[in-house]
């Protein structure tokens, strides 16, 4: 199964050239990577990063990150992935880049 993880621009460019991170500054407040299932993402952007441009969208293999990743209620009591590790390139499946168009954020066709 894949989960998403949104980035800002200088957060992936920092996941690119350190090769990790902790993530962004709510996941270092809360002590874990928040992640998306596919139903969950567009939700996700439109609460967390409501008219924000220039984003990017990664995906994971959850089963490949392991025993870190557990899932956890939260918003109205669904499971969301978290990530009790640091979020690494390397695990990174693919990533595309998340625009805003007319003030929603377009996501792949195939997602």
């Amino acid at each position: 199964m894949q989960i998403y993880k949104i980035l800002t621009s200088p957060e992936w460019a920092e996941l690119e050239r350190a090769g990790e991170t902790a993530g962004a500054p709510i996941d270092l407040a809360d002590g874990f990577v928040h992640f998306s299932t596919a139903d969950q993402v567009a939700e996700t952007a439109a609460r967390h990063f409501a008219g924000e441009d220039r984003l990017v969208l990664a995906a994971f293999d959850a089963e490949a990150l392991g025993e870190a990743l557990v899932w956890e209620p939260s918003r109205g009591g669904a499971l969301f992935p978290h990530l009790y590790a640091p979020l690494r390139r390397a695990d990174v499946i693919w990533h595309a880049p998340l625009p805003l168009q007319d003030g929603v954020h377009v996501f792949p066709a195939d997602l």
